[in-house]
């Protein structure tokens, strides 16, 4: 078990060197930086969504560029022209490109390894911090779905497992189909309509986690505020949900129920409950167990960026967009590193919850 879980823990090293690579060399290739942005915006032609530079702003640098002096195709940027070489200068330095790419990627791989991710280009906070502030959104949105989800996924695969064939099993499976072929924006469009006063039901709030004056409300009914503005965004993330999960436990189920030791099971005299859940159902689950870390890492790292948006929740789905169309570099390497290394020790520890749910599963004989 030990030397399974070392030899597991040294391959993350390289992985997640591999996929920062990756997407450094990918960044480099991208236009429209936080330089060109700043000049952009100096220049009068921005187009993008970012406001602000750290440190300074870009009509600070406005301040010192010179209009008179044109130095035509001398610069690397587009829509440089009328801006000082030193005022170019002083924005590299500014957002660090005034170092090779090869050192800038290196001081940034340091820095991770002491989990020192720095600050928003365009935000006076550090990345952390920044994180952190979403965080709440999408704990709400992620925990509470997955558990909504298998919760309600495992008994009904169950179900449909006994019940094959049957109408039951045919009326639900056309439900969870419908509900895993529309998209989850279009649920959420539908439940406003519905119930959050779009034409209908005024029931469900339509933004936000919480209700003004939330703070001084007392603790019970923060706790009812808190989930009845839940509703609505984690019935249109869940629904979806339900299909891969509803149709893996059936079809583990069916596939354990006619093996030879179900039938041996049933001749000994044992009840079809006893059978189920005394002897099938651990081993069927451990298909669903391997299905858990990459649903729980979708729900929740990930998030939802229209559900966010359509529900005005500012979470870590709608912080990575934002900093993508920003090109706000230290955000969205930070979030991959931390996202990434949280990953693949999820999946590890999913890995070693085969052992709980199996003991034959021996790990010190098993190649990584």
């Amino acid at each position: 078990m030990a030397a399974y879980i070392l030899r597991r823990l040294a391959l993350m090293i390289p992985t997640l060197f591999g996929i920062m690579v990756v997407s450094f060399v990918i960044v480099q290739f991208a236009p429209g930086g936080p330089v060109e942005q700043t000049i952009a915006r100096m220049s009068g032609t921005a187009v993008g969504a970012t406001e602000r530079v750290t440190g300074s702003s870009a009509g600070d640098f406005a301040g010192q560029a010179q209009p008179g002096q044109n130095i035509g195709g001398s610069s690397a940027y587009r829509g440089s022209r009328g801006l000082s070489p030193e005022l170019i200068a002083r924005i590299e330095a500014q957002f660090g490109f005034d170092k090779p790419p090869l050192e800038r990627f290196f001081a940034m791989i340091g820095n991770y390894l002491r989990f020192d991710f720095g600050r928003s280009y365009y935000r006076d906070i550090s990345v952390v911090d920044l994180i952190l502030e979403k965080m709440p959104v999408s704990i709400s949105l992620g925990l509470w779905m997955t558990l909504i989800a298998y919760g309600i996924s495992i008994p009904l695969g169950i179900r449909k497992a006994v019940k094959d064939g049957t109408r039951f099993d045919v009326w639900t499976s056309t439900i969870v189909v419908v509900g895993y072929a529309v998209p989850g924006f279009l649920i959420a469009i539908l439940l406003i309509v519905l119930f959050a006063g779009g034409s209908f039901w005024s029931i469900f709030p339509l933004r936000g986690l919480t209700s003004s004056g939330w703070e001084t409300m007392p603790w019970h009914q923060q706790v009812l505020d808190y989930f009845w503005h839940l509703v609505l965004p984690i019935a249109s993330m869940a629904l979806g949900a339900f299909a891969t999960t509803t149709l893996l436990t059936k079809n583990s189920f069916l596939d354990e129920i006619g093996k030879q030791y179900v039938v041996t099971a049933r001749a000994k005299g044992l009840t079809e409950r006893q059978v189920l859940y005394g002897h099938v159902f651990r081993n069927a689950m451990m298909l669903i167990i391997a299905a858990f870390p990459a649903a729980f890492v979708s729900a929740f790292f990930t998030g939802s960026l229209l559900i966010e948006t359509i529900f005005s929740l500012d979470g870590l789905g709608l912080l990575g967009f934002e900093a993508i169309t920003s090109r706000d570099y230290p955000v969205v390497f930070a979030t991959l590193y931390i996202f990434s290394l949280l990953g693949m020790v999820i999946g590890l520890i999913s890995d070693l919850a085969y052992m709980w749910v199996d003991p034959r599963i021996d790990f010190e004989s098993r190649e990584v």
